[in-house]
């Protein structure tokens, strides 16, 4: 990777550049590379003369013609190959083009076609802004990262993958950095975090997936996944080495197997700086549609019985940061418990020692005893209708991956119960959702309140327009970043993931019937500079921030890079 080709000046926030490079080595930084924008007097200082079409085209126009190229490109990987090559040329544009058009761009650089782009990785492959590191030479993981010429503290969030549980298409080797650099686009995008302070990583440890492992175009380690002692050692290597060269760096982890995801982040959550967007973003979003929904209803949370369909790392999570928020509303952790019921691929998470529930199952499991006067469709068996039947849930989210998971019978038993159901389908891709909006407020007679996890467009119903709220970790993860940054906490505490999640709750106003859940993806700035505002301060109040908090808002707003082309500076100036 090479040794950066600029110096951002002291105080100016990324406005005002000083150039070291000249000529042909200005164009192939894409930070200070603006192509055509370079004015006849920059190019002469900077030894570009001839090396440009005569033109000056100004940061709009650049903006117009590449948002024509994206618009004409035949197919969603056309636009997402389009938009990469776009990065790695000139940074600035890329994120101008895709703040603007957030809405359009995000599903190409992010879900659902960066799915396509990771399984298609080593083919497409000509240079990516990350690291990777092998398990098969773990000894030279420091170097690695120090290869990138990073200055310690000139680094805010390194973003980890192992590849094993990618968008809910598994297992995908290296060409799950590709999800680092999304998230990193939507940290930009979202929260103004400077691209050039983040650094996507990943943990190269072999795949079990045979068509990689059988391409001969595959770009990782052709070898089966290593798991158990090796694995950890690894990881830990990993960590050791990233706290001592970036000792500032949030370590984001992402899409990891659900069998060490929850692991590593009960490790490491009191040792370092750390987050699982997987977990604890996917948990905030959601939790921000329940309280949004309870207090639409003026109700309180704790008045809810909650029914998560799918009891795995997401769902797990979602729990946890609803206990949470429970217990803040004056309940015990035992009463709080009390309120969830959980389903895994066996049935209702309990207490049966013939079922083996994975271990951050367990503090959900429901006493056996307490179900014995339960009606069931067979003896012995606890699924999902047979919970919703006994339980009446006044929330049900489904983070199962089963497609109609949440049949009309289902919900109309539910709604029977309820005057106004919460329901949240979460299962992403679309194909996957447990119910469509659609049909759930026809069998609601349109009192349920939605929320889902890929988006959908608006419902009309007897005369009345729905919006669907989509909860996107996008409205959580790039505002707690930001704020971790600008407070440079020493640790993600659980009080700081519950701070973001009533933060988004707190710009989503319910008053009448359609209106969303959630806010909206348009409105990311002033989402994120919510949340990192309110992540800072629970940071300051648990004792986590180095960085005192003078002015909130004002030192929130001077971390957010604005994808404007800086004032340049030369060394003779």
């Amino acid at each position: 990777m090479p040794k950066r080709q600029y110096e951002v000046l002291p105080g100016s926030h990324g406005s005002r550049v000083r150039v070291k490079a000249r000529g042909g080595a200005v164009l192939r930084d894409p930070r200070i590379n603006r192509g055509t924008a370079f004015t006849h007097e920059e190019r002469e200082k900077l030894g570009l003369v001839g090396l440009l079409p005569s033109h000056v085209t100004a940061l709009e126009g650049q903006l117009h013609r590449t948002y024509m190229r994206f618009k004409r490109a035949a197919t969603p990987l056309s636009k997402f190959s389009y938009l990469q090559g776009l990065r790695e040329r000139n940074s600035t544009l890329f994120y101008r083009l895709l703040s603007e058009h957030l809405e359009e761009v995000m599903p190409i650089v992010y879900t659902p076609t960066i799915g396509e782009a990771i399984k298609a990785f080593s083919f497409w492959f000509q240079s990516i802004d990350g690291v990777f590191l092998s398990i098969d030479h773990a000894d030279q993981v420091e170097a690695s990262l120090r290869a990138t010429q990073i200055a310690p503290e000139d680094l805010d969030i390194l973003i980890v993958t192992d590849s094993e549980g990618i968008l809910g298409i598994g297992d995908q080797g290296v060409g799950g950095i590709q999800i680092c650099l999304g998230k990193k686009s939507l940290y930009t995008a979202a929260a103004g975090l400077d691209p050039d302070r983040m650094l996507a990583v990943v943990l190269d440890v072999g795949t079990d997936n045979l068509r990689l492992l059988n391409d001969e175009l595959y770009l990782g380690e052709r070898h089966a996944r290593v798991r158990g002692e090796r694995y950890d050692a690894f990881v830990a290597s990993f960590v050791e080495a990233a706290t001592k060269v970036f000792p500032n760096a949030m370590i984001h982890w992402e899409d990891f197997g659900a069998s060490n995801a929850h692991r590593l982040l009960d490790t490491y959550r009191d040792q370092i700086c750390t987050f699982n967007d997987d977990i604890q973003g996917t948990a905030a979003v959601v939790a921000s549609a329940i309280l949004a929904g309870v207090q639409s209803k003026h109700e309180k949370l704790k008045d809810q019985r909650f029914v998560i369909h799918g009891g795995g790392t997401a769902g797990v999570g979602i729990a946890d940061l609803l206990i949470d928020l429970l217990v803040k509303e004056g309940l015990t952790r035992e009463e709080a418990h009390g309120l969830f019921w959980l389903t895994s691929s066996k049935g209702l998470v309990t207490d049966d020692a013939n079922k083996r529930f994975r271990d951050f199952q367990r503090p959900y499991a429901r006493r056996t005893g307490e179900l014995q006067d339960w009606e069931l469709d067979e003896p012995g068996a606890y699924e999902l209708a047979d919970v919703v039947r006994n339980v009446h849930p006044t929330v049900l989210i489904g983070t199962s991956g089963q497609p109609e998971a949440f049949t009309e019978e289902l919900v109309k038993d539910m709604a029977s119960h309820v005057e106004r159901p919460l329901i949240l389908p979460l299962s992403n891709p679309t194909t996957l959702v447990e119910a469509l909006p659609e049909d759930l407020l026809k069998w609601t007679d349109g009192k349920a309140l939605i929320a889902t996890g890929s988006p959908f467009g608006p419902v009309h119903r007897d005369e009345a327009t729905y919006t669907i709220a989509q909860a996107n970790n996008a409205l959580v993860f790039p505002g707690l970043g930001l704020g971790v940054a600008v407070c440079k906490a020493e640790r993600v505490t659980d009080s700081m993931i519950a701070a973001s999640a009533q933060a988004v709750a707190s710009l989503s106003q319910v008053h009448e019937p359609g209106q969303s859940l959630l806010p909206s993806i348009n409105d990311l700035r002033r989402v994120s500079a919510t949340v990192a505002i309110a992540v800072a301060k629970a940071a300051e109040e648990d004792g986590v921030a180095r960085e005192p908090l003078t002015n909130p808002v004002q030192q929130v707003f001077e971390a957010m890079w604005m994808p404007s082309y800086p004032e340049l500076v030369f060394d003779d100036e």
